[in-house]
């Protein structure tokens, strides 16, 4: 049987506990246990991303996360998909930068059954894996790569910044939906190897929430994951850091059919796990994070240049996070009268800090936001899972709220005047021009998504 240890409730956690264990293969497993619904979530970490990849094989991650929904040695086919929504669960994965990972959520009775099916693929991939499947998911990513990034208004933002950000050779360089020439280029043996080196289960955590018998749950692990072997020939990520500061402002102009002018920007952030990185995500929240925010007020509200405008904290640990900017335009405004505006408020922002009532409100959001995510099984799951692959302890998950709540006015104040300026940010200036014939109404109707679509979308581009 697994060897672990129980945690007792830690001082911030809110009452919340897990326990860890580990099997003899390596696979890391957390519980935490919470019979307020009887449902069950299942949370599967496996420890590579887009930063893993090399030059030539990008959106390898993604695409084997598709491949990884093709069916296995006893799951034939969408199986996967089938028997867990014939049993009343959900089920999603998705790929970022850092981690691919893979969850369903279950009625508390079916649980035997998601960690079965989650046990085979591990286990077994490799023996369902041919060509037909690689062509069938190599065509749907790139046609997920078409609907999401290349044919939509602003789509390849994401792409273009990072970019810019992240200097070529950099792990983080890329995206992790990948090139479509790097699509193409993918073959079968590519995938195969990929799953070797990096779908072993002491390269992956397993969490398990909700209404669950931690004993009899750890008694499943141990049957159907325990005999899978362990892989020791994984490459250590390539180094991502980067000085705190780039030292000058890089800029982009696009020249494309969309709605509005729109200004994006990125700014090089503190890592994730770390003290200066909360004080940054408090920062973006006084200055960008929702309608009662400085950027909002000044730019929409006030001004009324803008239609919508957002910055947001992608966080990231094993490079510089990014301060994501978004703002689409009104009317005719060009550019320059945004960004002077913008400039304006960061620079007062740094010069002045926060208010008490900013700070108040700025904790009480991202605390709101913590606390909906741990609420939940799968989001406990999520971040369990998150803590234990990126940092090396889920026990960090419990405690996050209270990290956030430390930062003082002075911290934000100074990560504010440190890192939010012009020679530490990558531009991207979206400047339309005039659709094709019968495109107009097609543009018309699609300007309101997105305005309005804000940071959101660039943290699920990462996914």
């Amino acid at each position: 049987m697994p060897m672990g240890h129980t945690a007792t409730a830690q001082a911030g956690s809110g009452g919340l506990t897990a326990t860890e264990h580990r099997l003899a293969n390596g696979l890391r497993v957390v519980l935490s246990e919470d019979h307020l619904t009887p449902v069950a979530a299942v949370c599967l970490w496996y420890d590579v991303g887009s930063r893993h990849e090399v030059k030539g094989r990008t959106g390898l991650a993604h695409l084997f996360e598709h491949l990884m929904f093709q069916g296995s040695a006893q799951v034939k086919g969408n199986g996967h998909f089938e028997l867990v929504q014939g049993a009343g669960g959900s089920l999603n994965g998705t790929t970022s930068f850092e981690r691919t990972n893979y969850f369903e959520t279950m009625p508390a009775h079916q649980l035997e059954l998601a960690l079965w099916l989650e046990a085979d693929r591990m286990g077994s991939l490799l023996t369902a894996l041919d060509e037909e499947s690689m062509e069938n998911q190599r065509d749907v990513v790139k046609n997920e790569r078409r609907q999401r990034y290349d044919n939509v208004p602003y789509g390849t933002a994401f792409e273009k910044l990072t970019a810019l950000a992240y200097p070529e050779g950099h792990p983080y360089h890329h995206t992790p939906i990948g090139s479509m020439a790097d699509l193409d280029a993918a073959t079968l043996e590519d995938a195969r190897q990929f799953f070797r080196t990096y779908y072993a289960p002491n390269n992956a955590v397993l969490s398990v929430v909700g209404d669950i018998d931690p004993e009899q749950t750890l008694a499943w692990i141990e049957k159907y994951f325990g005999s899978i072997p362990s892989h020791d020939g994984k490459p250590a990520p390539r180094d991502g850091s980067l000085p705190d500061v780039i030292g000058e402002e890089l800029r982009e102009v696009v020249e494309e059919e969309v709605p509005a002018r729109a200004l994006m920007a990125a700014y090089r952030l503190p890592e994730d796990g770390t003290r200066a990185c909360d004080a940054a995500d408090l920062a973006l929240t006084v200055l960008g994070g929702g309608e009662s925010s400085r950027i909002y007020n000044r730019l929409v509200r006030r001004d009324r240049t803008a239609v919508a405008a957002g910055f947001g904290l992608l966080r990231l640990a094993g490079a510089p996070s990014l301060g994501w900017l978004d703002v689409k335009t009104s009317g005719d405004v060009e550019v320059p009268v945004i960004e002077a505006a913008i400039d304006e408020e960061l620079a007062r922002f740094a010069e002045e800090g926060p208010t008490a009532e900013e700070m108040e409100r700025a904790q009480a959001q991202l605390e709101r936001e913590w606390l909906d995510r741990l609420g939940t099984v799968a989001g406990r799951a999520d971040e369990l899972c998150r803590y234990a692959v990126l940092f090396g302890d889920p026990q960090l998950a419990l405690t996050a709220v209270s990290r956030v709540l430390e930062v003082t006015a002075e911290e934000v104040q100074e990560v504010a005047k440190a890192r939010l300026r012009p020679d530490n940010r990558a531009v991207l200036v979206y400047e339309p021009v005039a659709p094709a014939a019968g495109d107009a109404a097609d543009a018309a109707d699609e300007a309101t998504e997105a305005a309005a679509a804000g940071t959101d979308e660039n943290e699920e581009a990462a996914k």
